[in-house]
């Protein structure tokens, strides 16, 4: 069985061409499937037409978010749903073309545990979008290990068991790849299309890069320090130790033949220490942040989403709070 979860927020314009060319493509593969959307609290008609789609077809389930949480709580809430046994991930706005899911299960069937599509010809505006997503992607291979040329895109193909090893909290969603890597994921690349969306503007823009970046540091630890913490806080503390009993021999040698320490060197020696401690504490702190976040969700089994209702042709599953 495959799964299809698409994340949308306020799509209404794309949905019901959307579900026709989906259903139409996944008729073709002659497989049973399911189709979730997962309404990211829209605040347009967009859960009015999903409702009335899923009364005429049984293969269609809607998640209805309580809020608008944001991509990856919303793809985590479609995840846990999914009952395929491969699940694939697209955007809801038709940038990702339903016709290309035939490429990205074929690698899948050929081993592969992820299939990720790589929008090898975007046409994205090249100042604002091509450029730094160039930039993040080289930083995000380099960081990660795991050689993909397009880690940000949301289409995807996974099988189960390895999607739903993975945790995902806060703009996870893009590393994917790189997270399942640590249970041996099998990954390969896969071309895709992409094309304009119907109407609308992106969701995402140029402030998007700065996340981005501290996402890239996030992962980086993750992968290589998250078991081993003091192999990272270690070469740092290791270094400034040693730079700082340099100085304070340098000082106190200074001292004993007689020169004046605080006159000629104490505001310069203030200023860089501060700067110093303050600078490697803030960093240490984001650092041990992002772990006792991890931490918190999966040791408690906490999700990141709540869903207000979810919606099949039977009858509505209405939840008391958070799953």
């Amino acid at each position: 069985m495959i799964s299809i979860v698409i994340p949308i927020h306020n799509e209404e314009p794309a949905i019901l061409p959307l579900y026709d060319r989906l259903t139409t493509v996944m008729e073709s593969l002659r497989k049973p499937y399911e189709i979730l959307f997962v309404d990211d609290a829209s605040t347009d008609r967009s859960f009015e037409l999903l409702a009335n789609l899923v009364e005429t077809d049984g293969r269609l389930k809607v998640i209805r978010l309580r809020r608008n949480f944001g991509q990856t709580p919303a793809l985590a809430a479609g995840f846990d749903e999914a009952q395929g046994e491969v699940i694939v991930s697209l955007d809801g706005d038709l940038q990702h073309a339903p016709e290309d899911i035939p490429l990205l299960l074929a690698k899948i069937e050929e081993g592969y545990d992820i299939a990720s599509g790589w929008r090898k010809n975007r046409i994205d505006n090249a100042v604002t979008r091509k450029i730094p997503s160039r930039i993040a992607n080289w930083l995000m291979a380099k960081a990660s290990g795991v050689r993909l040329h397009d880690f940000g895109t949301t289409f995807k193909a996974y099988r189960s068991e390895i999607i739903k090893e993975v945790n995902l909290y806060g703009e996870l969603h893009r590393f994917i790849p790189a997270l399942a890597s640590q249970y041996g994921a099998r990954v390969a690349e896969v071309p895709i299309r992409n094309t304009p969306r119907v109407s609308g503007e992106s969701h995402y823009g140029l402030g998007r890069t700065f996340r981005v970046l501290y996402d890239i540091i996030t992962i980086k630890f993750l992968l290589s320090y998250f078991t081993r913490p003091m192999h990272f806080f270690g070469k740092i503390g290791l270094v400034g130790t040693m730079l700082g009993g340099a100085i304070m021999a340098y000082l106190f040698v200074y001292k004993i033949t007689g020169h004046e320490i605080a006159v000629q060197h104490g505001p310069l020696m203030i200023a860089g220490a501060l700067l110093l401690l303050t600078g490697v504490m803030m960093f240490s702190t984001g650092l041990l942040g992002e772990v006792l976040i991890r931490t918190y969700f999966e040791s408690q089994g906490r999700r990141i989403y709540a869903v207000r209702e979810v919606r099949t042709k039977r009858e509505p599953q209405v939840t008391d709070g958070a799953r």
